[in-house]
């Protein structure tokens, strides 16, 4: 993972690391009360999180980090995730850190792209 006191550099090797399919790089970077949260799911721990949401990165094709705002143990990154299909969505996570540790995650999802263009989504 990234050098020590460097949250933007920890969030781009989290990204990189879930790239990569390295799960014990990303086991490392979460604090043991590592909590995640998404519209599917609220405050899931982290053993949950690796039982349910990890999955194998082999679909995506690339990730595009816009943008890393951090503000002391907080940060967000905004971000356009492209699949190997070429359909793309746009998220962007809140981080909260425990020292150089990831202690929550809370995810926004995005609208989808394609070739550049916001695809209208069903309600």
């Amino acid at each position: 993972m990234a050098a020590a006191g460097n949250r933007a550099e920890i969030i781009r090797s989290l990204f990189a690391a879930y790239l990569a399919n390295d799960r014990a790089s990303v086991e490392a970077a979460f604090a043991e009360d590592f909590r995640f949260s998404t519209p599917y799911g609220e405050n899931i721990d982290k053993p949950t999180y690796f039982a349910e949401c990890w999955r194998d990165s082999g679909w995506i094709g690339r990730h595009e980090i816009e943008r890393i705002m951090v503000g002391g143990v907080e940060a967000f990154v905004t971000y356009r995730c492209v699949a190997r299909d070429g359909k793309s969505f746009r998220n962007t996570e809140f981080f909260v850190f425990d020292g150089d540790k990831v202690s929550r995650i809370d995810v926004y999802f995005g609208p989808s792209h394609q070739d550049g263009e916001l695809v209208r989504q069903d309600r």
